[in-house]
């Protein structure tokens, strides 16, 4: 994976050159990258699927994540992002189906890489079940729901915990369901502007 070629974009967005994952992230280069967050709704309820990061991860190994994102290879356009969703939790979908959520620069350095990606973010809205996800296990160990209202209470700063329900695969390949409280601690330490965009992204669709 580290090995990936990549592309090298400018403050512009223009592509200045390409090169491995591992140089892309080491260096700082700024590239492309897709996030795709999942939502359903059950009666007046919203629920936003997030993936939990499998143990065997370089980064953020076991912590909770957006539903399916990953890094665009050089050749590979915005489009061909929606693999990213089939490839780590098995739900087809079409790029037509995806919600746009604007474009967000985003910058996380750390004492092991350094992460400057345009992230392109599209809002899905599903009919799935939690049976229907077939999880990559090597990058995705488990599918959970929280409710819409507590996910903006978390990153609103109005509540510290919230409650997520859903299942993971043990070593054994087996379904164990989920019922626990979590806070901010076991999400991916994402930017809080990021998750301020999401809110808004979400705020959006439930206006219109």
């Amino acid at each position: 994976m580290e090995n990936e070629i990549l592309k090298i974009i400018d403050q512009h967005r223009n592509q200045i050159g390409t090169a491995s994952r591992e140089e892309v992230h080491r260096v700082g280069y700024w590239h492309e990258a897709f996030h795709c967050w999942l939502f359903s709704r059950e009666g007046d309820e919203l629920y936003i699927y997030l993936q939990i990061r499998s143990e065997m991860k370089k980064d953020y190994p076991n912590l909770i994540d957006i539903t399916a994102a990953g890094h665009l290879l050089a050749n590979e356009t915005v489009e061909d992002g929606t693999r990213e969703i089939k490839e780590e939790i098995g739900i087809d979908v079409s790029f037509d189906e995806l919600i746009p959520a604007g474009v967000y620069n985003y910058s996380i350095v750390n004492e092991k890489f350094i992460d400057n990606e345009l992230a392109y973010i599209f809002l899905y809205e599903t009919n799935c079940s939690l049976h229907d996800f077939t999880l990559q296990r090597e990058e995705v160990s488990g599918i959970v729901m929280v409710k819409w209202n507590e996910f903006y209470e978390l990153w609103s700063y109005e509540k510290e915990e919230v409650i997520i329900q859903g299942f993971e695969i043990n070593n054994e390949g087996q379904r164990t369901l989920i019922n626990r409280v979590v806070g901010k601690k076991d999400f991916v330490p994402h930017e809080q502007s990021y998750y301020e965009h999401i809110i808004q992204a979400f705020q959006k669709i439930m206006r219109d």
